[in-house]
């Protein structure tokens, strides 16, 4: 029925399938906004701004109420308003739903996949302007990171997925032979079926970034998915499920096939979605207690989580300590330090570090971190576009409580927006600690918060790094080091505990960035995260081979 989308879609996916075979660089998704065209962003802007202050146009089954609307980061009210639904009445209509995409076949499942995504990317300025007034992201990084970084990572999942499923033949004639008599001989037929429906929970920050991965493995693979976005965050993920039900509707499948559960903050929606036996596939992306609730609690469903975690630097030496400065500062200061990927530990040894134009004291170094963040964000029209807005209250009032664990090396400021009058804005807080308080630093203090922590040297930098990895999860290691045995001990500290590592980064590269169809996101190795995005083991349990057999 829609086998036409998966040959429309044939060359895309081909170079998707060499793409994740060499792991070099590959983007079919331009992230320049210059390269969508001088029209698309005013049209764009007229997109996001014609849902302000109305119901999103969707229909649901099970409709009850409304739920929103989401107020931004930039002080702007959105005032949308989406569907609430009854679950029950939901889940019998997504039942009628899976009986012809379950049977569709993996062809269909990837062509409708591609479609949309198609279709999504064309939308990427109308998205961006949704992820950067739900999250807080400044233009730019809303464009990159939610719209074609996002779809990279969705097409990457749905290549991983078809890659997987062509693996599994359809049919075989089995012939064993038995001697001087006639062979036995049988035709065994393989059909690839879905685990059941798939829930994706979203989250703040990243609305799409985090979301495309799990939605679109599990669509490619045959499952339905129900959507349920973080209540500050709905906008982005709407419009990613509406244009998925429409290109269901057009290929000749029910669009239930993809739904929307919008709820209001605080109540149990996710827990109700997570704990139904229909549900098959989790996808989270949050905090570590609600992460652990699911993987202990949702028994019945294949569970992939990302959590928090700490992320470190390790200084041992350095060629050109300015440009070390400059590259941290920018990782420190991105989006707000928000990221999950976002540095928080700086390990230094007490005594100093030896550098290029000679040794710095370990004061020095923190001043020089400190300087590289102040000279970034001094000019506030700059700042605003590299900070972004801060996403909630609880992210200035940890700001506040981060103050008072350890002598303040560079305070955290508050910035006015000239567009936005009313858009939190915060710059970067750098704490001077000693290695002795690992009770302040071993634990996520998400935001713009950043300990320079004095070590009595590399080893013991090391060591903290990798006990870290180990007993609270990180999705980032960097190193900065002159001394390729020093080099050699943070590989093996990693790959024993699990984490990426960063290689003195200095140029155009910072930790915080994860590029797909080359690097992997999380490791599944450490507590941060239970699987990595995007490789086979992130597909291949979405998907089951039952066959059936017959003598020939």
């Amino acid at each position: 029925m829609s086998q036409p989308l998966f040959e429309r879609h044939r060359a895309l996916l081909d170079r998707a399938l060499q793409a994740i075979a060499e792991r070099g660089y590959w983007s079919p998704f331009p992230e320049s906004p210059k390269a969508y065209g001088e029209q698309m962003p005013a049209f764009g802007k007229a997109a996001f701004d014609a849902f302000l202050g109305k119901p999103f146009p969707m229909t649901l089954p099970g409709t009850v109420g409304k739920v929103g609307p989401e107020t931004s980061p930039y002080g702007l009210e959105l005032g949308i308003t989406y569907p609430g639904v009854d679950l029950d009445p939901l889940f019998a209509a997504i039942s009628e739903a899976e009986v012809s995409w379950r049977k569709a076949g993996p062809e269909a499942w990837i062509g409708v996949s591609l479609e949309i995504l198609t279709r999504i990317n064309k939308r990427s300025f109308e998205m961006a302007y949704a992820v950067m007034h739900t999250s807080g992201q400044a233009f730019v990084m809303a464009f990159q990171a939610g719209c074609p970084h996002a779809q990279d990572r969705a097409l990457e999942a749905i290549t991983y997925a078809y890659d997987e499923m062509r693996r599994i033949p359809s049919s075989a004639l089995w012939e064993k032979p038995q001697g001087k008599n006639e062979p036995l001989r049988m035709e065994k037929r393989f059909r690839i079926v879905p685990r059941g429906i798939s829930l994706v929970i979203g989250c703040n920050t990243f609305p799409t970034w985090n979301a495309y991965p799990g939605m679109f493995a599990s669509l490619a693979t045959g499952n339905a998915v129900i959507v349920k976005p973080h209540p500050n965050a709905i906008l982005p993920l709407a419009i990613t499920v509406e244009i998925a039900r429409e290109v269901l509707t057009e290929a000749g499948f029910d669009p239930n096939v993809v739904t929307l559960v919008a709820h209001a903050a605080g109540d149990d929606t996710a827990q109700k979605l997570a704990l139904r036996p229909e549900v098959k596939l989790i996808d989270f992306t949050g905090s570590t207690a609600n992460g652990e609730w699911l993987e202990k609690n949702a028994r019945q469903a294949q569970v992939y989580t990302e959590k928090a975690g700490v992320n470190q630097i390790v200084v041992d030496s350095a060629d050109d300590f300015k440009n070390v400065a400059r590259n941290v500062a920018f990782s420190l200061a991105l989006y707000t330090g928000q990221m999950c990927t976002a540095p928080q530990n700086v390990y230094v040894p007490k005594s100093g570090i030896d550098a290029a134009d000679g040794h710095l004291s370990f004061d020095q170094v923190a001043q020089g971190l400190a300087e590289a963040v102040q000279k970034l964000v001094s000019d506030p029209a700059r700042a605003v576009e590299i900070l972004g807005a801060v996403v909630n209250d609880s992210v200035t009032q940890r700001i506040d409580a981060a103050r008072g664990l350890g002598p303040v090396v560079l305070d955290s400021q508050a910035i006015s927006h000239a567009q936005f009058p009313n858009a939190r804005i915060r710059t970067p807080l750098i704490v001077k600690l000693d290695a002795r308080d690992d009770a302040k630093y071993l634990k996520e203090w998400f935001g713009p918060i950043a300990f320079v922590i004095a070590t009595e040297d590399t080893i013991q930098s090391l060591d903290i790094a990798r006990r870290a990895v180990r007993s609270h999860g990180a999705l980032t290691l960097s190193l900065y080091s002159k001394d390729p045995k020093v080099i050699d001990q943070a590989i093996e500290v990693a790959e024993d505990a699990g984490v990426a590592l960063s290689i003195n980064l200095t140029g155009g590269v910072f930790v915080n960035q994860s590029a797909a169809f080359s690097d992997y996101h999380g490791t599944g190795a450490n507590p941060a995260a239970n699987a990595a995005l995007t490789d086979a083991a992130f597909v291949a349990s979405r998907f089951r081979v039952v066959q059936h057999r017959m003598h020939v």
